[in-house]
C-alpha cells in the first residue's frame, strides 16, 4: 500500500484484526468482520491527496497477486455510500434464503462463480463462509445419564472452563475500603488448553454426580462450519456481497437479474434468491422519481390550463420539455455520467425552469395575437422580444450550476449529476423555447387567426 500511495499523502494506516472487542464497538463498526481471519486496514489520506478511485483500483489489482489465497475487498468509506447501503458493507447483496444451508451453500458457490464474470462487478465474496475451523463436542447422552450428568451440565462446565463463569454465574467482589464492586471471572488458563487431549482431560462436576473427565461423557473432533450465522425475516440466509467499479449499478443489476433468473431452477424446494442492497434502493428511488417527473409535467400542464383557460396553449408551452429531457440524456452521456437520484432530481428542477421560459414566450405571443396580421408575426415578435429574458434566466441557472457540475470541492462529486442534468436540459430547452415553441404556436393559432 505504501508503494502505491505516495508517502506524503498518507496520514495514518490502522489495522484492526479479528472481531471488535465489545458489543459497543461492534455497533459502531460497519466493516462486517466475522472472525480472526478478517482484518480491516484503515488508510487515512492527507487533505491534498490524489484520486481515491485510482488508488483503490491500483491496490485492488496488485494485492491479490502479492498475497495469493487472501481475499481483498473495499468497504464503503464515505458517509453517503454507508447511508445508501443501510448498514451493509457492500452495495450489492444477493441473498440465498432457505433452511437447507448445505444445498444453499453449493448454490451460492455456483452463483458466485457466474457473478464474477459480470463486467463492473468486483469485491465479490460470501459473507458466511463454511470453512471456519471448529471443534465439535458430541455428548454421549446415554453414558452421561448413567453417570448422573445431563447435556446441560456438560455444556455448562465446558462453557465456564473455556470462556469464563461471568456469563453463567456473575460474581462480584466489593472492596470494603473504596466501596467499588469488581467483576470476578474464573476460567482455565489458555496455556493449559493447547491440544485436544487437554480438552478431553477437562474436569466436569455436578451437584448430584461424582466428578468426571470430559472424555468420559463426550468426544471431540475437528471440523469446519459457518463463520457467521445470519437471518433475514427469520429465515437463514447466505449473502453474496459485491461492489461496482468502472460502470453503473443499473447495468450490473440487469446482468445479475439475468443470472439469478437462469439459476433459480437449481434451488432446492423452499429456498429463494433475492437481490437487495443498493440495487433495491435504486429501483425504488427510480420508480418514485420517474413517477414524480411524470407527475410534475402533468401538474404543470394542468396548472397552466387553469390559468390560460385553454387546452392548446399549455400544450404549446410544455412542447419544450421533450427537448429538455433529450438534453439531459445527451449531456449525461457526453460527460460519462450515469443516471442517478441526483440526476433525476435535477431533471425535475429543469422541468420547472424550462416551463417558466416557455410561458414568457407564449404569453407574450398570445397578447400580441389580436394586433398582429398573423399568428406567425405574433410568434416572431415574441421570439425577438423575449429572447433576452429567456437567455438571461437560462444562463443564470446554468452558470450557477457550473461549479456543482464540475465537482469542485470536497465530496461535491456526489451532487455533480444534478448540476449536469440541469445544464444539459436547459441548454436544449432554451433553444427549443426560442425557436421551436414560436413555430408550434404559429401553427396552432394559424387557423384561429385566419377566421
Amino acid at each position: 500500500i505504501r508503494q502505491i500511495i505516495p508517502a506524503h499523502e498518507i496520514t495514518n494506516i490502522l489495522d484492526n484484526i479479528d472481531l471488535p472487542y465489545s458489543g459497543t464497538n461492534t455497533s459502531y463498526s460497519n466493516s462486517g468482520t466475522i472472525g480472526p481471519a478478517d482484518a480491516d486496514i484503515l488508510i487515512s489520506l492527507a487533505e491534498d491527496h490524489g484520486p481515491e478511485s485510482e488508488y483503490v483500483r491500483a491496490i485492488r489489482a496488485k494485492l491479490p497477486g502479492q498475497f495469493p489465497g487472501v481475499l481483498f475487498y473495499f468497504l464503503p468509506a464515505d458517509l453517503v455510500s454507508q447511508i445508501l447501503n443501510f448498514g451493509l458493507p457492500a452495495p450489492i447483496d444477493i441473498q440465498v434464503l432457505g433452511s437447507n444451508l448445505e444445498a444453499n451453500r453449493d448454490f451460492a458457490d455456483r452463483l458466485l462463480e457466474q457473478v464474477k464474470y459480470v463486467p463492473g462487478a468486483t469485491d465479490l465474496r460470501i459473507q458466511q463462509p463454511f470453512n471456519q475451523p471448529k471443534l465439535f463436542l458430541n455428548i454421549d447422552r446415554t453414558k452421561a445419564q448413567e453417570l448422573g450428568y445431563s447435556a446441560r451440565d456438560v455444556a455448562s462446565n465446558v462453557l465456564v472452563a473455556l470462556s469464563g463463569s461471568f456469563q453463567t454465574a456473575p460474581t462480584f467482589w466489593l472492596n470494603p475500603k473504596t466501596g467499588v464492586s469488581y467483576n470476578i471471572a474464573a476460567e482455565s488458563p489458555q496455556y493449559e488448553m493447547d491440544s485436544l487431549q487437554d480438552l478431553r482431560n477437562l474436569p466436569i462436576s455436578a451437584a448430584t454426580a461424582t466428578p468426571q473427565l470430559l472424555a468420559n461423557v463426550a468426544s471431540l473432533k475437528r471440523g469446519t462450519g459457518l463463520a457467521s450465522v445470519s437471518h433475514y425475516a427469520i429465515a437463514p440466509v447466505i449473502d453474496i456481497y459485491g461492489n461496482v467499479d468502472g460502470t453503473d449499478l443499473g447495468s450490473v443489476a440487469k446482468e445479475l437479474d439475468r443470472i439469478v433468473a437462469a439459476d433459480s431452477k437449481h434451488l432446492v424446494r423452499g429456498s429463494r434468491v433475492v437481490v437487495r442492497g443498493q440495487i433495491e434502493t435504486m429501483r425504488s428511488s427510480f420508480r418514485g422519481l420517474l413517477g414524480g417527473l411524470a407527475f410534475s409535467i402533468i401538474l404543470v400542464y394542468m396548472l397552466i390550463v387553469i390559468n390560460f383557460q385553454s387546452w392548446l396553449d399549455p400544450l404549446v408551452i410544455i412542447s419544450a420539455l421533450p427537448a429538455a429531457l433529450a438534453g439531459i440524456v445527451w449531456f449525461l452521456f457526453i460527460t460519462h455520467t450515469t443516471v442517478s437520484v441526483p440526476a433525476l432530481t435535477g431533471s425535475i428542477m429543469c422541468v420547472g425552469v424550462a416551463t417558466a421560459n416557455s410561458i414568457l414566450v407564449v404569453s407574450f405571443a398570445k397578447e400580441q395575437l389580436p394586433d398582429s396580421d398573423s399568428a406567425a408575426d405574433a410568434a416572431l415578435l415574441a421570439g425577438f422580444t423575449r429572447f433576452r429574458p429567456v437567455l438571461m434566466t437560462a444562463l443564470a441557472m446554468m452558470i450557477g450550476m457550473l461549479p456543482m457540475a464540475m465537482g469542485l470541492g470536497e465530496g461535491s462529486e456526489q451532487n455533480a449529476p444534478l448540476g449536469r442534468a440541469v445544464i444539459g436540459g436547459l441548454l436544449f430547452a432554451t433553444v427549443a423555447t426560442l425557436f421551436f415553441v414560436p413555430v408550434f404556436f404559429s401553427l396552432v393559432h394559424r387557423r384561429r387567426k385566419a377566421v
